[in-house]
């Protein structure tokens, strides 16, 4: 009973050392081999910076605006009067039709045009609709929404003040009333600025956790197979001699290193450019552990399909764009196909994508965020046991090739020697 007692122990001891130096091992490729160093470290620190620093600018001011004004009154000068004065616009150009209009948006000389007709304030006199016509470049999202919506909140404006004196009321405030039966006011909550930025680059900062993992982890793959004389993943090695010694010392690497980054890109990048930040540090960190982790195995899963370093490259840079849809963030999620939405349900980045917005941008708490938690913690422990299972064929792949190069030897070494003895006897 002893000396079975201590040989678990020594097991225990024997499988630790080896995890050890799988992940010093693992650790020592990541901060020397070129690709990996660049997809583990360098691309993590810069591209949520570069992507950042892209959207700095959220907000659009003075976009220029061709006037084309055939109505030449009273109404239609205060019209455009109040739309130069909006902050986001500029009235530049005063056109004699549409036609010069036309040319100097082409020319992008200018990103719209508000063409007021001949008989706009005719109609509202007459108390007939006054139609104003928006035309908008759509190549720039930012500069249609700053024309677009001013013209509207300018329209609206003029619409109540000619309304009001047209109401009958007893009173001012009854006229005000009837003109405006129902008052509000726009107030942002989540995405104060109302820009992309705020909107858009923390989905993008947690898929840029699992896109590099993915390569990095496969192009690890990819380098352990090239070093390898028969292109084994598992190396023919007494510390690699057990699958979980693997697997631990494998993923404590990579969770070691992605921790800090994880840390940099949720913590550091959104206050450095004042992108709404109401996440508290304990749900944070509940969430990006079992993300991490999912990620890692997923990765790991992935990667027994990678034969040469450029083949993660083609694996998975293509999918960047629709992984960032499926998840909700660009798309509205009620309106993505079921089959997409089935398969989103197996990619990490959907789950961890949609609990930091809300933790992040809406201030929600980890119960807000219960089905995304859970749904992270089942991924990590299915791609866990599918990871086990991969690197379990690996190495009974590696122990076949040795067992076969072996009999291959034990045949080639007896046949040699028949031969020789049959030399010996035709001697004699």
């Amino acid at each position: 009973m002893e000396e079975k007692k201590q040989s678990i122990i020594s097991q225990i001891r024997e499988g630790l050392a080896d995890a050890c130096y799988i992940w010093v091992k693992e650790m020592r490729t990541a901060f020397t081999d070129e690709g990996v160093l660049i997809f583990f470290i360098l691309v993590p620190l810069l591209y949520p910076l570069l992507y950042s620093w892209a959207y700095t600018n959220e907000t659009v001011r003075e976009v220029p605006v061709a006037i084309v004004d055939l109505s030449h009154s009273q109404k239609s000068r205060e019209f455009i009067r109040a739309f130069d004065a909006a902050p986001d616009v500029k009235a530049a150009y005063y056109c004699n039709n549409l036609q010069e209009a036309k040319n100097l948006t082409a020319k992008q000389v200018v990103r719209g045009t508000i063409y007021i007709p001949s008989d706009f304030e005719k109609n509202i006199y007459r108390g007939e609709t006054a139609t104003v016509s928006v035309y908008c470049d759509m190549a720039l999202m930012l500069t249609y929404k700053a024309i677009y919506q001013t013209a509207q909140a300018v329209a609206s404006q003029m619409g109540s003040e000619i309304q009001t004196p047209q109401s009958g009321g007893v009173t001012n405030e009854d006229d005000k009333i009837n003109a405006q039966p129902l008052a509000f006011e726009e107030v942002p909550i989540f995405n104060a600025t109302g820009g992309y930025g705020n909107s858009l680059i923390p989905a993008v900062l947690i898929l840029i956790l699992q896109q590099t993992l993915l390569l990095g982890i496969g192009l690890s793959a990819g380098t352990a197979r090239e070093n390898n004389r028969y292109k084994d993943l598992v190396p023919i090695s007494r510390h690699y001699n057990g699958l979980f010694r693997i697997v631990i010392g494998k993923s404590a690497c990579y969770f070691m290193i992605y921790a800090v980054m994880a840390a940099y890109i949720t913590l550091v990048v959104p206050r450095f450019f004042r992108y709404t930040a109401l996440a508290q540090p304990i749900p944070l960190f509940a969430i990006l552990i079992p993300y991490l982790l999912a990620c890692i195995f997923f990765g790991m899963t992935l990667s027994c399909l990678v034969r040469y370093r450029e083949n993660v490259i083609l694996l998975v840079v293509f999918t960047s764009v629709p992984f960032l849809f499926v998840t909700g963030a660009s798309w509205p999620q009620s309106n993505i196909p079921g089959f997409w939405q089935g398969v989103s349900w197996v990619i990490p980045s959907t789950f961890g994508v949609r609990a930091f917005l809300r933790l992040n941008s809406m201030g929600a708490s980890l119960d807000d965020v219960q089905p995304e938690f859970q749904a992270l913690w089942l991924q990590a422990l299915v791609y866990f046991l599918l990871t086990c299972v991969v690197y379990r064929l690996e190495i009974r792949n590696t122990r076949k090739k040795v067992i076969d190069r072996m009999e291959r030897l034990r045949k080639g070494a007896q046949k040699e020697k028949e031969k020789r003895l049959q030399t010996q006897e035709n001697n004699a």
